[in-house]
């Protein structure tokens, strides 16, 4: 990897170490209640170890980003589901909180305009994919099409469908073609990163609650979340069988515990950061001529420093925070008091990484 603020390699295999549990095995069949506990930390017992964590994530993706984004080679596609009240907002906005908005495009996915529903079911998702270079999320995806569908056939009689296209394999045939779609993505250069937000029965119960008690949060409370509510058990098994048939090698599904918000975000952030990992983006080689370039617009712009003015400032400056030689530390004492804080702070950034790591 060579990455040193992210431990190497040796930060790569401990994180791969952490999501490990979360990961579905292709191939393998999920009971979902019997096999993802929604309360589970991973021993990791107070919210404040939890976020400093997240915090070396987000550090090491807006780096990663920054990556992906000059390399210009590969996207990368972020799917969260959930049931209402799992966490996918406040979980999209605590992991993506320090990228650059410019390279990051989320997408919500909602009941299927009249134009939608006069393509295929897959249409209104390609044409929201991210590009090269940029980070997708789907705040729900194309998964919709065999849960809230499956549960609610109505949805899939809206579709237009063919009467053959409507049978007893229609689910089937679904989890095929999804899959088919998610190879030829992932052959063309865009990484798929599936999470499941699993909430447990009773903290969507409270969840509910708080948003009715808390008059700040009683816009984003729904009867129709509460209707949806009653369905617990039929989703529960969509979405087993789901993971069950979508969990692939080039695009596996991880479950993510999302009773403790906290937890769920270090979570999300390490599956993303794991697969910008082991894409590796690199920056661009500036060609020889290029170079050459660069240095005779240098001596320009150098040449135009006022009077007083460092040539080059940024340079000045570099130079200036460089570690004192022997040679040089008895100068340098004045300016050890100025400096201290400067060096506490970057201290505290590279323990955040590590951390994470």
């Amino acid at each position: 990897m060579g990455d040193d603020r992210a431990g190497g390699v040796g930060g790569a295999d401990r994180i791969a170490e952490f999501i490990e549990p979360l990961r579905v095995k292709p191939g393998s069949r999920v009971r979902l209640a019997e096999d993802f506990d929604p309360g589970f930390r991973a021993g990791i017992r107070k919210k404040k170890d939890g976020v400093e964590l997240l915090r070396g994530g987000t550090e090491l993706l807006a780096d990663y980003q920054q990556r992906l984004a000059a390399q210009d080679t590969y996207g990368v596609l972020l799917c969260l589901q959930a049931l209402d009240a799992g966490g996918k907002d406040g979980t999209i906005r605590h992991v993506m909180s320090g990228v650059n908005p410019q390279g990051v495009r989320v997408v919500g996915f909602k009941i299927p305009s009249n134009d939608e529903l006069d393509h295929d079911y897959l249409w209104r998702y390609s044409r929201n994919l991210p590009g090269r270079g940029e980070i997708g999320i789907f705040n729900r995806s194309h998964y919709e099409e065999v849960l809230v569908v499956r549960v609610h056939p109505d949805n899939l009689r809206r579709q237009k469908l063919p009467d053959a296209a409507r049978g007893p394999d229609v689910w089937e045939r679904r989890y095929r073609e999804i899959n088919d779609w998610e190879r030829y993505l992932t052959d063309n250069g865009f990484r798929i990163v599936k999470v499941f937000l699993n909430l447990s029965k009773e903290e969507q119960r409270t969840r509910f609650l708080k948003r009715i008690d808390v008059p700040e949060r009683n816009w984003k409370f729904s009867s129709a979340d509460v209707r949806e509510r009653a369905y617990w058990d039929d989703y529960q098994q969509a979405f087993s069988q789901m993971l069950s048939a979508t969990s692939t090698r080039w695009a596996p599904w991880y479950v993510v515990p999302a009773d403790h918000k906290w937890f769920a975000r270090v979570c999300a952030a390490a599956v993303l950061v794991h697969t910008l990992m082991d894409i590796d983006p690199q920056y661009p080689q500036v060609s020889d001529e290029k170079r050459r370039e660069l240095a005779e617009v240098r001596e320009d712009l150098e040449a135009e420093a006022p009077a007083g003015a460092a040539p080059d400032p940024y340079e000045a400056t570099e130079k200036q925070n460089r570690p004192k030689t022997k040679k040089n530390k008895k100068n340098g004492k004045s300016e050890k008091g100025e400096k201290g804080e400067k060096n506490k702070k970057n201290k505290k950034n590279k323990k955040n990484k590590k951390a994470f790591s």
